[in-house]
């Protein structure tokens, strides 16, 4: 089954550093309100989730953090996996690697129509 969420390995060694941190981490897919369109990092149960997944889905996991994204961007983004990097700059001043001189960053690809048919059956919500 194709995942909807992966992760680099640069951002796997960057969850694991705030994890080891700040305790158990969640990610959210922000749709572009004050931080634009980023992954944003909160210790987990600092950032309320819909789980119901009438307003949120959850994608995924990456580096054993939930990874959810709101409804309206998963139902526009549904054809596409989320991979997410880090890069250098400033990224959301929400999101926990703020201080580290990097931000988490949203790359994407297009799944193959086997990749489509395959999550059809199994797409959230």
């Amino acid at each position: 089954m194709p995942r909807r969420v992966v992760a680099t390995p640069a951002a796997l060694a960057l969850i694991e550093r705030l994890t080891a941190q700040h305790g158990p981490l969640k990610f959210h897919q922000s749709g572009g309100c004050c931080d634009g369109s980023a992954p944003m990092c909160y210790p987990d149960g600092e950032f309320i989730v819909d789980e119901s997944g009438a307003n949120d889905v959850e994608l995924g996991e990456i580096g054993g953090c939930a990874f959810y994204i709101g409804r309206a961007q998963f139902e526009a983004w549904r054809h596409t996996q989320l991979i997410i990097d880090v890069v250098p700059g400033r990224g959301g001043m929400f999101s926990l690697e703020g201080p580290e001189g990097v931000r988490f960053l949203t790359r994407s690809r297009v799944f193959t129509q086997a990749e489509l048919d395959e999550l059809a059956n199994a797409t959230p919500g």
